[in-house]
């Protein structure tokens, strides 16, 4: 659901307040360098903003209405994909943002660990995974967080997958921007294609380092010109 939402031009976006929050704007984060999407497809929001990242923003998590209003500045339409993410199923400021959405026709989610939370109510897709009391009471940073991790991680990568960021179990869409990553671009390629090292360093050099690219032209033997506009045909289609 979320990945033909996405394909439709639409975004998936995070909403938390305080390690839910944080949570989300991790996820979202990881995307772009990872899958080589644009840092607007997916986006996390969290309740006070920029702030509340690094410090407690005190009473945003309960303003149902600040929710909203985070969702009309960012523009939400019908082709978007709203996830909330709350431990206890019941943060206002969450709710206020999946509310709206249902409202717009965007997809709604829920992420928390209460299956008779108030978020379900608004959720298109409820996911409630009870991981039972924490080790220190009242501190969901700790099972619930690790659980919430999981889950939107495998909502992302499953997405990204379906999107055709995934080649077998390869990252083929890996931004090469540092040492490590130019490593790992070339491991990519000699795991998908077992060719020659030489041949692999040439082809990524001639494709800026696109390792789906540089995939494509190993195998098919294609030139830069032709696998492009195959690809392109392919990710049309």
């Amino acid at each position: 659901m979320i990945s033909q939402r996405l394909l439709d031009g639409g975004r998936l976006i995070y909403v938390g307040a305080g390690t839910s929050g944080r949570l989300g704007i991790l996820d979202a984060s990881e995307c772009p360098p990872t899958f080589g999407v644009d840092y607007e497809l997916v986006q996390g929001v969290i309740a006070g903003g920029h702030t509340a990242m690094f410090k407690a923003v005190e009473g945003a998590e309960d303003d149902e209405e600040l929710g909203r209003k985070d969702m009309i500045d960012r523009n939400l339409t019908n082709k978007d994909v709203v996830c909330g993410i709350a431990a206890s199923g019941r943060t206002p400021y969450v709710i206020g943002a999946m509310k709206y959405a249902k409202e717009i026709g965007a997809l709604t989610i829920a992420v928390n660990m209460n299956k008779k939370s108030i978020m379900n109510e608004y959720a298109d897709v409820p996911i409630s995974a009870e991981v039972g009391p924490e080790v220190i009471m009242g501190s969901t940073r700790m099972k619930a967080g690790t659980a919430q991790k999981m889950i939107l991680n495998m909502l992302s990568t499953g997405t990204m997958i379906k999107m055709g960021k995934v080649y077998e179990n390869l990252m083929v869409d890996v931004q090469a921007s540092n040492k490590k990553l130019y490593e790992r671009a070339k491991r990519i390629v000699k795991i998908a294609t077992g060719a020659d090292d030489l041949v692999i360093e040439t082809v990524l050099d001639k494709t800026d380092y696109d390792v789906k690219l540089s995939i494509l032209m190993i195998k098919t033997g294609l030139c830069i010109k032709e696998a492009k506009k195959l690809l392109e045909k392919t990710e049309d289609t």
